[in-house]
This record gives structure tokens, sequence and C-alpha cells, in this order.
């Protein structure tokens, strides 16, 4: 026997065996897979397909049109014709008549040589009980958003009510001590506690309000936002803290403008001042530097400070819903929280860079799509 025969019944020889476990892979798999040609007729079929389509093996070489369905408002012909003439992958999801969901994956098979697709691999991955799972998760969400914005609305009106007072009160409370007797200056303490729980009361309220639009995705208007003037407005929000703790606010523009929602942008800055004003180091003049810079397609704003710091375990925990360094002290524990989820949803990112009684820094990381 020449070499050149021997040679090709090896190849022969191989091309079988190949193809006895491509017709085994197709007679045992458990994942529904079609195979169609260029001329839109199907080529191969495994055994599962048949819950998608009543196939016999005749039906082998019959045009895909022909062919009957069990899928809800069928397009699959349209949608194979169209993976061909791109080129391009296709993911879709579609129900049976079962009401079952499937992830339809079509797959050009191109000839490398002419970079033309030969046909299609269909494949179809059963994702009903993952839409079930994401349709009951939507429902608790909307369920929750709409306790929060709730309680937070029917909050409101009793608790203007109570500052009303409040501020009657702190108005009149001479005139009742001169009336009634007691202590002036006891009376102005027991007013000036009770106005700061009904203030902390407020913040409470609207932090509830924030991480239910946060959370829900609530999209705010996208602006041309000048950090200058979103700094100034926290700065006037937060200056009887920057008064009272003698902080230094150093601000280094570099990027001076952004295209981001204004409320947003306000709440990232407003939590983060406010929490360098907050843990500050006893027996040092709190410092804090605000930095926004641009580097490549990423715009940055850092807000560091001279304060107490952050152990690497603390780091772990500070986004965490309710998550608080200091027990005492004013605050509810969800203004990281706010920050990282804002950042997420805008597909940012944040990271704090710190060492226990030299201070921290945090650095928001937004991508330049979002720049004006």
């Amino acid at each position: 026997m020449k070499p050149a025969e021997k040679e090709s019944k090896v190849q022969i020889k191989e091309l079988i065996e190949l193809n006895e476990e491509l017709e085994n892979y197709f007679s045992n798999t458990i994942i529904p897979q079609l195979f169609v040609d260029a001329d839109l007729n199907l080529r191969k079929f495994t055994p599962p397909a048949m819950k998608q389509f009543s196939l016999l093996p005749e039906h082998i070489g019959r045009p895909m049109a022909e062919m009957v369905d069990h899928i809800r408002y069928s397009t699959i012909t349209e949608n194979i014709q169209a993976v061909i003439n791109t080129g391009e992958i296709l993911e879709k999801e579609i129900q049976t008549t079962d009401l079952r969901w499937f992830q339809m994956n079509i797959i050009p098979y191109l000839i490398k040589k002419q970079n033309k697709a030969n046909g299609v691999i269909i494949t179809f991955v059963d994702i009903t009980e993952r839409i079930k799972t994401l349709r009951e998760l939507e429902k608790l969400n909307a369920s929750h958003e709409t306790f929060i914005y709730a309680v937070s609305h029917d909050l409101k009106a009793p608790l203007a009510n109570i500052e009303g007072l409040v501020a009657l009160l702190i108005e009149t409370s001479d005139e009742i001590v001169a009336r009634e007797g007691g202590d002036i200056e006891e009376q102005k303490i027991v007013m000036g506690l009770l106005s700061q729980s009904v203030k902390s009361m407020r913040n409470m309220i609207d932090d509830l309000s924030d991480i239910a639009k946060i959370e829900g995705n609530y999209q705010e208007t996208v602006e041309n936002i000048r950090f200058e003037t979103i700094l100034q407005e926290v700065q006037w929000t937060l200056k009887d803290k920057i008064k009272e703790s003698q902080a230094q606010i150093c601000i280094d523009i570099q990027a001076p403008e952004i295209k981001f929602p204004r409320k947003n942008l306000r709440s990232i800055i407003y939590n983060l001042l406010s929490n360098a004003l907050k843990y500050t180091s006893p027996g040092r003049n709190p410092e804090v530097w605000i930095k926004t810079i641009k580097e490549s397609e990423i715009v940055q704003l850092s807000v560091k400070d001279n304060g107490l710091g952050i152990t690497p375990e603390q780091q772990e925990l500070i986004f965490a819903q309710y998550a608080r360094l200091k027990k005492e002290g004013e605050g509810t524990g969800i203004g990281l929280y706010l920050v990282k989820r804002i950042l997420d949803n805008a597909e940012g990112k944040i990271k704090v860079q710190s060492k226990p009684g030299e201070g921290s820094e945090f650095i928001v990381y937004l991508k330049a799509g979002t720049l004006g």
C-alpha cells in the first residue's frame, strides 16, 4: 500500500471516529440544539430540541420555515437570517407555549477563510426559575420601596407640626419661665436638645427617601455641574460644624465640571465632608483636602482628612447599610452606603486609603462618559 493511500485511510478512520463521537454527543446531550445551514435548512438537532419544535428524523434537510415550533410570537427564521447576514451572535429570551422561559442563543458558524457564516448553531437554556426569582424580587423591591415612601411621607406631616411647636416654644420660653418660674438656662438646654432630636428625625426620614430612590434605580436629571458650586452649597449646609470644629477646608479643583445628577453629586460630597468633620482626632485641628482631577477617561474626586483613621477591619464594613464607626453622636449609618449605591448605579466606584491615627482619604472615580 502506498504511503498516500495509507495516510488517506488513517484520515478517514479519524473522521469516522470523530463523527461517531459527535453523534454520541448529539444523542445524549441534555441541551436543546439545532444546526441550520446558510440556506436555512435544518441539518441536525439534539433530542431535547423536540420540546421547542415538533421534529422527526425526516425533517433533516428541510427548510426551517416548514418546522412547527412551540415558541410564542416566534421570529426564529428572521433571527437566523439576521445572524447569517451580520455574523454576530444573537441572545434573546423566548417563551414557549407551555409558558416556560428560555434564553435562545444563535451563534454563526463562520468559514474562516471567507469570514462568512455558513450556518448557525441554536441553543436553548431553560431560565424559567431565574425569571420567576427575578419577578419575585421585583415584587419584593416594589413593596419595600412603597413601604419606605409611605412611612417617610406619613411622618413628614406630624414632624412638621412638631418642628413648628418646638420653634414656638423656643421663641416663648423666656415668657413661660418668667410667668411660671423655673431655670431659664435649663429650659434653653431642654429646648436645644428637643430641636436637635427633631432635626435628627428629619435627616433620618430624608435618608429613608434617598435609599428608596437609589435602590429603585430612580433616575435623577443629569446636568452640567461645576464642582465649585456644589462645594459651596455643601459648606454652607455644614457651616455650623465647620465653625464648631474650627476645620480648615482646602480645595484644589483641576476638573471643574461634570455631567451628573446634581442631587446625587451633592449627596456624595456632603456625606464625605460630613464624615471628615465628624471623625476628627482629639487635640488636632481638623484639616480636609478636597480635590478633583481628570486622568485619562476618569474623573477623580478625593476627600482627605487628618482625623481618626479607619482600621483595615473597619474598612471592610463602612459601606454596609447602617454601619457606624462611633455608636455615640449623630448619624444614621447610611451615608457611605448611599454614596456606594449612587456610584454603583452610575458605573463609578469609591476607594478608601486610611491609617489609624493619621486620617483617611476617600477617592471617587467617575467614568468620562459622565463628563460634560
